[in-house]
């Protein structure tokens, strides 16, 4: 990834854009076919040459063709016929953000493979389902998983429609009109480049297109932190259900050798409000006055190299915690019998709605014995089996079929099966 943002890479897609108008140009005989093969055998460029042209001239494309200009001699007059600076810009940038693309969508298939794999491997292993932070009912950690995976599904559908829909370049001239270049032409080159055409341009590829990009890397991105944020909370001390991998020579605090951070979790975290702000940016680049200014240029040579950089290390990281995720299902278990079996409650309550109680009846008084568990540590099913009011309705038997915990946890595998986990 970072090879494709580099100087040296920008430039060489910048050629690339160059190379193709000239092709193009060739094969409708505005360039002479040897002018042409002089152009692509001695076309070359130096970085640092570029920066000192640049310095003088201060504008980026003019030092970049002059320094072409240098290696090929005569026959650079054919080079950026017709064009204007944004249709090299915004073409080579089309080629950078394809190629970025293309790593994010491996790396994201990579995540959903580990996720996926960790979801069926943990369907079984039970534990609370916690609501505003308090136990709810039972679940397991492999839904849980799953339900991180159907959601990094939802993240490839819209990754892969971003990319489509920012893989397109423009060759249309200062301000859209093809006034000096045929529309083939630009047709022509972006079939050769593997992009699509911008089918309406101003002087730039619309801004509505980046905007869609950036934000959908952020949208991965706030995923990630979801994801991370969760182990976050598990791996707490009064919690210790998942935890971060930790090395055998790993140390967590400078002053507490006892402590075990989740770090890399929190490290995306703060990475994930790194990447919304870049949305936010972009979508400010969308607005330009009339054909174009570049109050979004400055910005986008941080922004967009940044953004998929940034979303490359948080899903090759993610992968990384997944890949070393110390589970533990004895403390699963132990906290799914904190509150001595209240997390049961609504199997009570909708028993004795089935009995003919109305709910609120019912609701009350299996609240008061459900609260009464959890203050006073006694176990809710024994509260029940005293409770009077509740025996008069229900059976000790049918009571005791309420906590079972196999019959609460009894479609997980249909769900599994919506998002074609095994």
């Amino acid at each position: 990834m970072a090879a494709i943002w580099s100087e040296q890479a920008k430039y060489e897609a910048w050629l690339e854009v160059e190379l193709a108008v000239c092709r193009s140009l060739t094969k409708s005989g505005l360039i002479p076919k040897e002018a042409m093969k002089l152009i692509a055998d001695r076309a070359k460029f130096d970085v640092a040459r570029i920066e000192e042209i640049e310095a003088e001239v201060q504008h980026d494309v003019i030092a970049f063709l002059t320094c072409l200009g240098e290696s090929i001699g005569p026959e650079a007059r054919y080079l950026h016929r017709g064009m204007t600076s944004s249709d090299v810009l915004d073409t080579a940038l089309a080629l950078q953000l394809k190629r970025s693309g293309e790593l994010l969508v491996q790396d994201l298939w990579q995540v959903k493979e580990t996720l996926g794999s960790l979801a069926v491997q943990y369907k079984d292993t039970a534990m609370i389902g916690r609501t505003h932070g308090v136990h709810a009912e039972p679940i397991t950690f492999g839904l849980k998983l799953a339900r991180w995976y159907a959601e990094v599904l939802r993240q490839q559908e819209r990754l892969h429609a971003a990319l489509d829909q920012i893989a397109y370049g423009k060759l249309s001239g200062a301000v859209g009109t093809f006034a000096h270049l045929d529309p083939n032409l630009e047709e022509d080159v972006c079939r050769s480049l593997h992009l699509k055409y911008e089918p309406v341009s101003s002087q730039i590829v619309s801004r509505d297109r980046h905007a869609h990009w950036v934000s959908t890397l952020a949208l991965i991105g706030a995923s990630l932190e979801k994801f991370a944020l969760e182990i976050r909370h598990l791996h707490r001390t009064e919690v210790g259900e998942v935890l971060e991998g930790f090395g055998a020579k790993q140390k967590g605090s400078s002053a507490m050798p006892h402590k075990r951070n989740p770090i890399l979790c929190e490290r995306l975290c703060g990475m994930a409000r790194i990447l919304r702000s870049y949305s936010s940016c972009a979508l400010e680049n969308v607005a330009l006055w009339h054909e174009r200014d570049i109050s979004h240029s400055s910005n986008e040579r941080m922004i967009l190299p940044d953004s998929a950089q940034l979303l490359h290390y948080m899903l090759r990281t993610f992968d990384k915690i997944l890949k070393n995720l110390e589970v533990r299902p004895e403390a699963m278990a132990a906290n799914l019998g904190a509150t001595r079996g209240a997390v049961y409650s609504e199997a009570i309550l909708l028993k004795l709605s089935d009995k003919g109680l109305s709910r609120d009846t019912a609701y009350r008084i299996v609240q008061k014995n459900a609260l009464k568990a959890q203050q006073d540590a006694s176990e809710f099913q024994a509260l029940l089996l005293k409770d009077k009011g509740i025996l008069k309705h229900l059976s000790p038997e049918e009571i005791a079929a309420c906590f079972d915990l196999e019959k609460a946890l009894n479609r997980v595998d249909d769900i599994f099966k919506r998002v074609g986990l095994a």
